[in-house]
C-alpha cells in the first residue's frame, strides 16, 4: 500500500485507535477531527482512501463525501458508523463509498476495504497515465491528420474520407501512413479507441 489514508472523526479515541492500527500494518495515515479541517488540507493532500465518520458537528461525512465528489475529488471512501443508518448508508454508496463500516469497527473489514481503495486508486493511476500518453501522441498529429484520424474514427473507408476532404485517396493514405507512424498503430479499431480516449479525455 502507498497511498496515504485520510481518517476524519471528531472522537478522538477513534482517531487514536484506528491511526495505531493502521500503523501497525504499514499504512500511511493522518488524522482530522473534522471536515472543516481536512477541507482546509485537501489543496495540498495527495490522492488517497478517505475514512469518514457518518455523524459529526456541522458538517456530516455524508455532507463532505458530497462535497469532494461534486469537485471532483472521487477518492475511495470507508464511511463509519455507530448507528448502522439503512438510509445513510444507501446514501454512502450512492455517492459511490466503497464501503460502509459499523463501529466497533472489525480490524479485518476496514483493512479489506482499505486494499480495495488503494487497488482503486492504482486502476485510476493507471488509466490516468493512459490517458496522458494518448493526448501526448495526439498533440503531435497536425490539424489534418487530426480531422483524418476522425473520420477514421467514424468509420469512413479511404475513398469516403477523401471525398469528405475533397482530397486524393492517394492522399488520405499518406496522411494515415503518417498518423500510423505517429501513434505506433495502422490499426482503424485501435486509432478509434485512442481518439474516442482522447475525446473523453476531462
Amino acid at each position: 500500500m502507498t497511498a496515504p489514508v485520510y481518517l476524519v472523526d471528531d472522537d478522538a479515541g477513534v482517531r487514536d485507535a484506528l491511526s495505531l492500527l493502521l500503523s501497525t500494518v504499514g499504512i500511511d495515515v493522518r488524522t482530522f477531527p473534522g471536515p472543516e479541517d481536512f477541507l482546509s488540507a485537501l489543496p495540498k493532500l495527495d490522492p488517497g482512501c478517505l475514512i469518514l465518520d457518518i455523524r459529526m458537528p456541522a458538517i456530516s461525512g455524508l455532507k463532505l463525501q458530497e462535497r469532494l465528489t461534486a469537485s471532483g475529488v472521487a477518492w475511495p471512501t470507508v464511511v463509519i458508523s455507530g448507528h448502522g443508518d439503512i438510509e445513510a448508508c444507501r446514501k454512502a454508496f450512492r455517492n459511490g463509498a466503497i464501503d460502509f463500516l459499523s463501529k466497533p469497527v472489525d480490524e479485518q473489514d476496514l483493512i479489506d476495504a482499505i486494499q480495495k481503495g488503494q487497488a482503486a486508486l492504482d486502476r485510476a493511476a493507471e488509466a490516468d497515465a493512459e490517458r496522458r500518453e494518448t493526448m501526448a501522441l495526439l498533440a503531435g498529429l497536425t490539424p489534418r491528420e487530426r480531422e483524418v484520424l476522425s473520420l477514421v474514427a467514424r468509420g469512413f473507408a479511404t475513398r469516403d474520407i477523401a471525398a469528405a476532404l475533397d482530397v486524393s485517396p492517394r492522399t488520405v493514405e499518406s496522411h494515415r501512413a503518417a498518423i500510423g507512424a505517429k501513434l505506433g498503430t495502422t490499426s482503424p479499431a485501435e486509432m478509434t479507441r485512442l481518439w474516442i480516449e482522447a475525446e473523453s479525455a476531462p
